[in-house]
């Protein structure tokens, strides 16, 4: 099991993927957004998608976990 944390803090603008997805290395997740750039935060690993852990419109700090993936 992998967590998948933010990379800096932010706003959640798009998630990319949904519960139950497969997913690849390297693949994005959610897109965040911080002082007007977009930043895409990315799986490390493959896997499946056990739990989204935000919303769109969330704001998340550094090192929140954003999703769990199997």
């Amino acid at each position: 099991m992998q967590e998948i944390k933010a990379s800096m803090a932010g706003s959640v603008w798009k998630i990319v993927i949904k519960q139950g997805d497969s997913i690849e290395e390297d693949q994005d997740i959610v897109i965040l957004e911080s002082m007007k750039m977009e930043i895409p935060i990315v799986a490390e690993s493959a896997g499946t998608v056990k739990e989204l852990k935000v919303a769109e419109g969330d704001f998340v700090n550094e090192g929140d976990v954003i999703a769990i993936i199997e």
